[in-house]
């Protein structure tokens, strides 16, 4: 293990810590405005590593940085007979218990004159912009930076410039085989036979422009077999070139698990080059990726699934499937330890970053306790609730009791820990790596 590997570690897990520290500070900023008592600010669990007192509020860093929380004081309601500032008994019933024993937990700290400080009794909206403050600043942060990445660095944009060609046909069921290579009884490729060369510029297809790669392989493989005219720019010179293209079976160009048969073939590779990019292409971005990340969440048990054969099956890690802070760190580490040049690696780790808040903000999102979003499910049933009742003349009704639903919040944080606990294992002994 390199010194690279190592430093890539600590610039990923630094840059964690700072990402949950201003998901917290996404909690604290509208709680403290909204005067809600807020007697912890932490990031990270486990031991304490610093703290210091400002006010009403610790602040304080703690050893593992696998998360991080405020404490609010009063997140749940009373009895509908209780007194909050009174000592209550616990009713019979092992959940019945558990849900009064918390209910006791979350009053302890609210003292004479903070009746009003308390979260529940906080109006609907303003428990949705707390609780949604966090998650929104994972969002914000993830697309800040990859604004900087997009408008700095660019992004990578195939150009239908030929940078490798193919030498021989193989046929893609051998060309899985390892240590496959052409031989002498294996077919030039229509490219080698046409006289195409390595920097020839794709300009038309059979006498349609084109533009982009995207388009030149669309025609390439939309044509399947048969003669065609390939019009090229050689040293500034435009050419034509008459070439016979073959059918062959290849990996979808957005799929590459599905294989699309009798495509045609020429046997080129085009050219990449990093381009920036407007404003306008980050919002595109940003939406088509968090777009990604929402059907990530609803196939999370699937590909949980795909986890679980990895580590104990020995199957191949999904590339698109889940990933742990061990594995991202692993991943941030090789980042630094390969050779790309320095901008490269540091697109590369930003790009990492930026994608890790994009997972952390949906993941909070999703509308169960003990996740962000169960609270704001919450805050918006109640104003709901309380929207129906002015319209039909009803009394106001109490605030939400989130506390009923408590046994469901454990079960869920039970299945969270073995999902990470999972997650940890196939980080370490089955890892995605990059490439």
């Amino acid at each position: 293990m390199g010194w690279l590997f190592v430093v890539g570690i600590v610039v990923f897990l630094l840059g964690l810590m700072v990402s949950i520290a201003l998901h917290e500070i996404g909690h604290l900023v509208p709680a403290k405005l909204f005067g809600v008592k807020v007697t912890q600010y932490m990031v990270g669990f486990g031991p304490t590593m610093w703290s210091r007192r400002r006010g009403e509020t610790q602040y304080g860093i703690k050893w593992f940085p696998f998360g991080g929380y405020i404490r609010m004081i009063g997140m749940l309601p009373p009895r509908p007979t209780d007194d909050p500032n009174k000592v209550r008994s616990v009713s019979t019933g092992p959940w019945q218990a558990l849900i009064e024993n918390a209910r006791d937990v979350a009053l302890e700290e609210v003292e004479p004159g903070d009746e009003d400080r308390v979260f529940y009794r906080k109006p609907w909206w303003q428990k949705v912009i707390i609780m949604a403050g966090g998650p929104a600043m994972n969002f914000v942060l993830a697309f800040v930076i990859f604004a900087f990445v997009i408008m700095t660095f660019g992004v990578p944009v195939l150009k239908p410039v030929v940078a490798t060609m193919t030498k021989c046909v193989i046929p893609y069921s051998e060309s899985l085989k390892p240590g496959r290579t052409c031989t002498e009884s294996d077919p030039l490729t229509p490219a080698v036979q046409a006289g195409v060369k390595v920097g020839d510029r794709i300009v038309s297809f059979d006498g349609t422009p084109v533009s982009s790669w995207e388009e030149a392989t669309k025609r390439i493989r939309g044509h399947g077999a048969g003669p065609v005219v390939l019009g090229v720019v050689r040293d500034g010179k435009p050419q034509t070139l008459n070439v016979t293209l073959i059918a062959q079976d290849r990996p979808n160009v957005d799929d590459p698990k599905k294989i699309e048969k009798n495509v045609g073939f020429l046997g080129v590779a085009p050219t990449q080059v990093m381009e920036t990019q407007g404003f306008g292409y980050v919002v595109g971005h940003m939406v088509d990726l968090t777009g990604r990340a929402a059907q990530s969440m609803i196939n999370l048990p699937e590909k949980m699934v795909g986890v679980w054969n990895a580590a104990f099956s020995g199957e191949e890690r999904d590339p698109n499937g889940p990933v742990g802070v061990v594995g991202a760190g692993r991943i941030g580490g090789e980042i630094a330890a390969s050779s790309a040049p320095a901008e490269n690696k540091l697109f590369a780790m930003l790009s990492l970053l930026a994608g890790f808040n994009l997972a952390i903000g949906m993941f909070n999102l999703i509308p169960l306790l003990p996740l962000d979003g169960g609270h704001i499910a919450g805050g918006l049933w109640e104003g709901i609730k309380r929207a129906f009742a002015r319209v039909t003349r009803r009394p106001e009704p109490r605030h939400v009791d989130i506390a009923k639903v408590l046994p469901l919040t454990y079960a869920l944080a039970f299945a969270m820990m073995i999902m990470f606990g999972l997650l940890l294992y196939a980080d370490l002994v089955n890892p995605l790596r990059l490439g």
